[in-house]
């Protein structure tokens, strides 16, 4: 069978008010539902756990979600798109800009940059594949306050872009808690596919998380959250073809003798999730420095660009 050929009313125990009940919680296609958390399916569709258990597996018996040959995966990555950020030399550390189908986390301090970089990616996503876009569109979370439509403005006019419409083709939502802010991404799916969407921007990623979940008897709920949101991101990343980018702020290491004190806030549950990771911080007057700390294909390096009033240059 094929997602086409089968409906979500053909599953084994999904009449059609569960069915409603899955599409208003976001599971509108087979293959969200077969790479769907169990516990999320139960809470959305309102059903039990024996009856998860079995929608879950029919939606993959009728897709062809097992082994695969390396080749074939190759394949598969031949879909997979880039962003430019501006900088070649930053695009050149990330082996051409920003990936569709995972998640790029950028950590620093306060002014490294982490913002302003989204701002550029989330104009540049919108400029035609030769250009270094995708010809699609962008959804920003905005946790911090620090979305300037002015910015866009400038940055597209530098990229000779009709500002006017840079503007209509981003649409920004503020978190006003974590649990809000689970929401905007959870129900994102219908967004996605009506508005072309092409880049999902979450600024900050653990803002809302660190100010709720104060002290150590919360820190495994604290922890138990941010996992789920990042799956969900991972899966709309996947399901869409998507680049998910992902700011994230630092604490200090005051007891760490050499090298960097600063550290990612969120533990190893953003670390292990995040397909790519940068660590920007500040550099002589408007230059910054990106290193690449972790990433599943280019090896560990730096690039150094340049926050101009047009955006992301060379430096």
């Amino acid at each position: 069978m094929t997602d086409e050929a089968v409906e979500l009313e053909d599953l084994p125990g999904v009449g059609e008010a569960t069915a409603e009940k899955l599409r208003d919680g976001g599971y509108t296609t087979l293959e969200s539902i077969a790479v769907a958390n169990k516990g999320d399916l139960m809470e959305k569709g309102d059903l039990g756990k024996k009856t998860a258990t079995k929608i879950i597996q029919a939606a993959r018996n009728s897709m062809d979600m097992g082994y695969e040959t390396a080749k074939e995966l190759m394949k598969k990555r031949e879909n997979v798109g880039r962003i430019s950020t501006g900088s070649k030399e930053f695009d050149d550390l990330l082996g051409g800009g920003v990936e569709t189908q995972s998640i790029t986390e950028l950590y620093g301090q306060f002014a490294s940059g982490k913002t302003q970089v989204s701002l550029q990616l989330a104009v540049n996503v919108q400029k035609k594949k030769k250009e270094g876009g995708l010809e699609r569109n962008c959804l920003y979370i905005d946790n911090e306050k620090t979305f300037r439509p002015e910015r866009i403005i400038s940055i597209a006019e530098e990229q000779g872009l009709d500002p006017d419409e840079v503007l209509d083709n981003i649409h920004v939502a503020q978190a006003y808690s974590a649990d809000h802010q689970m929401l905007l991404v959870e129900e994102a799916g219908e967004l996605i596919k009506e508005k072309n969407i092409g880049l999902i921007v979450v600024d900050s990623l653990t803002g809302r998380f660190r100010s709720e979940y104060v002290g150590r008897g919360t820190l495994a709920n604290r922890q138990q959250q941010l996992n789920r949101h990042m799956h969900k991101l991972q899966e709309w990343s996947a399901l869409h073809n998507i680049a998910i980018v992902v700011t994230n702020q630092v604490m200090s290491n005051p007891g760490l003798m050499f090298g960097d004190p600063t550290r990612p806030i969120g533990g190893n549950i953003v670390g292990h999730q995040s397909t790519t990771r940068l660590y920007l911080r500040k550099s002589k007057q408007d230059k910054r420095i990106a290193r690449l700390v972790d990433s599943p294909s280019q090896p560990e390096g730096e690039a150094v660009f340049r926050i101009t009033s047009g955006g992301i240059t060379d430096a």
